[in-house]
């Protein structure tokens, strides 16, 4: 092994901790809303809200953290930023009604907020072109096994410590991944800071925004993210409904979306390979469109959980193709693009929820999925012929 190939095996590795336990603490909260809803009184599409108060303050704090992150250093605004992150996930384990946790988790989810993305820039600064989408997929074999464990765990232990238990082995989760990052980046490579520069900041933003390929990116995350995520938060809910159980059975169909990220990210090398980026794209809009049809059938929560799994493994050849084709779009500004792509992202997922829980109350899951599933293949065929134009980077 070179040192360039250990140097970035050791940061993928503190990056997978950071990820790993940002996850956990997100999709932690989903296989609960029915439990939530009776505990705090409420109804389960207000609780199923909680997904919006997490992704929200994530999108909103991007533009922020982006200058920040390329200012101060990358490393040293993931580890603070998981830092705060401990700070909040113990208070929801404190919390006693709706909304101060509805609080709790908005202060979560900005936390949140400074880690995958600038993770994502770090490793653009990092890792070559040539073995960034591999080095990417590896490291959301740890962002996936946040999402798999965190809704698993949560589902299958809520009835022995309760939510409030859950929420404590959560901040714990994330005690160690700020431990990786205090402790396990490499010094040697770190920038001195210097003052963000909030002008320049915006300037770079504009240039970003002007790009055409830019712009494709950013809108197709914030479809995309619609039309997977905005069911999550409401499958927990559907399945007692059809009376087939509880936070349990939730966890486990919902882990079933991590198990198919996991599947992607042990054949991304071959997909690469032999697929290549457009036909990658138009595949996993075929595979979500499918797994979303599936899941409208409203058939047992197991067919529900073997759609999760395809429809994981779509998402991901959409997505990780997004986030490679991000890195290049303003090679100076890293941060900056990433951040406006996470924006978009997270954005898309904060709005998904409330439009679907509109959408179910509305015209019904077959109608409310199989639109999403128009929708998420027209993504896929769109960036197919969009994306095949050569890149060429902003100048920010």
């Amino acid at each position: 092994m070179t040192a360039s190939t250990a140097s970035t095996a050791r940061l993928i590795l503190v990056l997978a901790a950071a990820g790993f336990s940002s996850t956990f603490a997100w999709r932690s909260v989903e296989p609960l809303v029915g439990v939530l809803a009776r505990d705090l009184g409420s109804d389960a599409h207000t609780v199923a809200l909680l997904s919006t108060a997490f992704a929200l303050p994530y999108a909103l704090i991007q533009p922020i953290l982006g200058p920040v992150g390329d200012a101060v250093g990358k490393e040293r605004v993931i580890a603070a930023c998981l830092a705060v992150l401990v700070v909040a996930l113990a208070g929801c384990a404190l919390a006693q009604d709706l909304r101060l946790l509805f609080g709790l988790r908005m202060v979560a989810g900005a936390a949140a907020g400074g880690v995958i993305p600038l993770a994502l820039a770090l490793m653009g600064d990092r890792v070559p072109m040539e073995r960034r989408q591999v080095a990417i997929g590896r490291f959301l074999v740890a962002v996936i096994l946040g999402q798999l464990s965190g809704s698993t765990f949560a589902g299958l232990i809520e009835g022995r410590v309760g939510w409030h238990g859950v929420f404590a082995i959560n901040a714990a989760v994330a005690v160690l991944g700020c431990a990786a990052t205090l402790f396990g980046f490499d010094r040697s490579q770190r920038l001195p800071p210097r003052r963000p520069e909030f002008g320049l900041a915006l300037t770079r933003y504009r240039t970003i925004v002007a790009d055409p390929r830019a712009r494709v990116l950013f809108a197709a995350v914030f479809v995309e993210a619609i039309a997977v995520f905005g069911i999550f938060p409401h499958l927990a809910p559907l399945i007692e409904a059809r009376g087939e159980g509880g936070p349990r059975e939730a966890g486990l169909a919902l882990a079933g979306f991590a198990v198919g990220g996991l599947i992607y990210s042990a054949l991304v090398g071959l997909l690469v390979r032999f697929l290549g980026m457009q036909r990658m794209l138009v595949g996993g809009g075929l595979v979500c469109a499918a797994a979303l049809t599936t899941i409208g059938v409203a058939g047992r929560w197991q067919l529900d959980a073997a759609a999760l799994v395809a429809m994981g493994l779509g998402f991901y050849m959409l997505h990780n193709t997004f986030q490679v084709q991000v890195t290049e779009v303003a090679p100076k500004a890293r941060a900056s693009a990433v951040a406006l792509h996470a924006f978009s992202f997270f954005c898309g997922q904060a709005l998904g929820v409330a439009v679907l829980g509109a959408a179910l109350q509305g015209v019904g899951q077959f109608a409310a999925l199989a639109t999403c599933a128009v929708t998420i293949l027209a993504v896929g065929i769109a960036t197919a012929v969009l994306l095949a134009r050569p890149v060429v980077p902003s100048e920010v």
